[in-house]
């Protein structure tokens, strides 16, 4: 929720535009967005432009006319500005996405009369031969097609990274100065995740239930990693690949611990009833190999 300094939600005019601004927020969970990190993102990127309006004395909920020559002062502050205050031609199209939509609400709830941006239309032909037309904003960037904008950590990083993770020289050679813990959890999970390209959030709640079974033999075709909805981008779910020998640390990782934990242990599962012991052993395995502790 945002407010002003002089705490006031309202004035002679009605309701402010701050006001306005967390009826919005308000409405994302029922207007498609269900994220709390989009709610935060969404939130932040109304709040600078409104910041950047009040500096000008412009209102949010200006007339189309002065909003559209704001727009054009704000692009030219946040790509050309201070460098400081630039943003990557990506992060301007969503920052343009967010401004937009509120607009578009607004214009659809009558606290303004029409949206300040300008569209072209588009269409797009699907491999099937089915049509599709869509709309672009005007005031959006162009950018390079994602396979060719996607970053790589080049090979002889990744080697570095899992040599010391490994405790290891960057040579490859044991390393007789490391003092670290964990060497096997964390070289196997993080070339884990390194394989499979699992994001941030996916990683941080894998866990072994969701671990592909290993093949019976070693194979250049990687492994299909079901991904479960709720820990995945949007609640959608998707499948990724993990590599063999990716997989097959992470399955040496996961014997060796379990083994570790039970060694001179007198617990036996017959003396469990059937719910329980696998309730309990689930427990174990969880701890074993939460990929989030690193």
């Amino acid at each position: 929720m945002f407010i002003d300094d002089d705490l006031q939600l309202e004035d002679e005019h009605g309701p402010r535009p701050v006001t306005v601004i967390n009826r919005w927020l308000r409405e994302l969970p029922i207007n498609g967005a269900h994220s709390p990190r989009t709610w935060e993102a969404y939130a932040l990127a109304v709040k600078s432009w409104a910041e950047f309006l009040t500096s000008h004395n412009v209102s949010l909920l200006a007339s189309r006319k002065d909003l559209r020559d704001e727009i054009s002062l704000y692009a030219q502050h946040r790509l050309s500005g201070e460098l400081g205050d630039r943003l990557s031609s990506s992060s301007w199209n969503m920052a343009v996405k967010i401004i937009a939509g509120f607009y578009r609400w607004a214009a659809a709830e009558k606290y303004i009369d029409a949206e300040p941006f300008s569209y072209t239309s588009q269409t797009l032909w699907r491999p099937d031969g089915s049509k599709i037309e869509i709309q672009r904003n005007l005031a959006t960037l162009r950018t390079a097609n994602t396979h060719t904008g996607r970053k790589y950590l080049e090979q002889p990083f990744v080697d570095l990274l899992m040599n010391a993770l490994a405790g290891n020289s960057p040579d490859g050679s044991a390393d007789p100065r490391f003092r670290g813990n964990e060497t096997g959890r964390n070289e196997s999970l993080i070339g884990f995740a390194l394989s499979s390209g699992l994001r941030a959030q996916e990683f941080a709640y894998l866990t072994i239930y969701e671990v592909p079974p290993l093949p019976g033999r070693s194979s250049s075709i990687p492994v299909t990693l079901p991904l479960a909805p709720p820990t995945t981008k949007g609640r959608k779910g998707r499948s990724s690949w993990v590599g063999f020998d990716a997989l097959s640390a992470v399955h040496t990782y996961m014997d060796m611990e379990r083994a570790a934990a039970v060694q001179g242990s007198s617990w036996n599962r017959k003396t469990l009833s059937g719910s329980r012991s696998q309730r309990m052993m689930g427990q174990n395995l969880m701890v074993s190999i939460d990929a989030g502790g690193i």
